[in-house]
């Protein structure tokens, strides 16, 4: 199973990538640069660690993602299900809304997503 858990600097060089893809890694050198004060290795060694876990990929000096934004997101949220509450949506959402008051309008949004995703 891939993790999707970043670390709060790999987090945002990803969003860094993800707003300027497709990036050549010249350029992403320097945006790192001016946006993190790091140096050309330490931007190297983040983009290598993230092709690694194959969110991005680095193809003759080209930086583009293998997996959008949303893709990622969307496997954060799975994987936090999974490890926190069992892989149970009614378990997260009776815990979340213990705490939290729902409005109309989101309330009207999850039976709609409801509706959308019913089996059979």
């Amino acid at each position: 199973m891939k993790q999707y858990k970043l670390g709060e600097m790999e987090q945002r060089f990803a969003e860094l990538i993800w707003e300027h893809e497709p990036v050549t890694s010249r350029a992403l050198t320097e945006l790192c640069a001016k946006e993190f004060d790091w140096k050309r290795t330490t931007t190297y060694t983040m983009l290598k660690r993230l092709c690694e876990r194959e969110i991005f990929q680095n193809q003759s000096g080209m930086v583009s993602a293998l997996m959008s934004k949303n893709e990622f997101q969307t496997g954060q949220g799975e994987q936090f299900l999974n490890d926190t509450f069992d892989g149970s949506l009614p378990q997260f959402f009776a815990a979340f809304t213990r705490r939290n008051k729902l409005s109309k309008k989101e309330i009207s949004e999850i039976q709609r997503l409801i509706d959308e995703h019913k089996e059979g």
